[in-house]
């Protein structure tokens, strides 16, 4: 799921763009539909936080993302994938995730006991510090926003589109077709920073469809109650043991 994340984010931020003139003066106006999106690139990277939420294609099935995250590693939200569900929370340099019978099934398989751990996991709190390997990147804005600017050719070529909304605040449509006839498209904010605020792929095997919100808005997750929470190493021992 982890690498998940950082999939959306890399095709979420790979189309970047602008707008469309009519005559009128408009927002980024005397700015091509490639500088408007290095720059919406730009503020979206160096956003203090923001909301992720969106779907995209795993290994070919759906999964769904529903993430606030923020430049200090905090964040709060669920992932979703092939049936499997998640709460993750990281705060006060401590990571927690909350999975379902499905999730630990899944992420057990083959291990020794692992079908005696799961009732044991599924849906309590389990935490792990917050720069474990295996979770730290969920959790982290700068990784997770790194990804989407490492090949910029991917954001060459937009057009500019037509204005329109994108949970009531007005956005710019920027839009490429790639060789495989995959349509993107980038809505980028008019006012303001030019925050991305929603990003689009159709025609192609990886339909996909991720809003941004909430930029600058604070990330504050609850820390679980210590009776909510188990310690994955004492359950996984002792169902090594079993």
């Amino acid at each position: 799921m982890a690498a998940a994340v950082a999939g959306v984010a890399l095709v979420a931020l790979a189309g970047c763009g602008g707008e469309e003139s009519d005559g009128k003066s408009k927002p980024f106006d005397g700015k091509s539909a490639d500088q408007i999106a290095a720059d919406a690139v730009e503020a979206t990277k160096a956003a203090d936080s923001m909301h992720m939420k969106g779907t995209m294609q795993q290994s070919g099935s759906p999964m769904t993302i529903d993430l606030s995250v923020d430049k200090s590693n905090n964040c709060d939200g669920t992932i979703e994938s092939k049936g499997a569900s998640a709460d993750v929370r990281n705060t006060k340099g401590t990571f927690y995730l909350r999975g379902d019978e499905k999730y630990w099934t899944t992420a057990l398989k083959g291990q020794p006991g692992g079908d005696k751990i799961v009732p044991k996991l599924a849906d309590k709190w389990v935490k792990a510090p917050a720069d474990d390997p295996t979770t730290k990147n969920m959790c982290d804005k700068q990784a997770l926003m790194a990804e989407l600017d490492k090949d910029k050719s991917e954001r060459k070529g937009m057009k500019k589109g037509s204005t329109s909304t994108v949970d009531g605040a007005e956005a710019i449509q920027l839009t490429k077709k790639t060789s495989g006839g995959e349509t993107l498209t980038l809505y980028v904010a008019t006012e303001g920073k030019p925050y991305i605020l929603r990003t689009k792929s159709s025609g192609g095997k990886d339909a996909n469809t991720t809003t941004f919100s909430d930029y600058g808005k604070s990330v504050s997750p609850q820390e679980p109650a210590p009776g909510e929470t188990v310690d994955l190493k004492k359950i996984a021992a002792s169902g090594a043991k079993a």
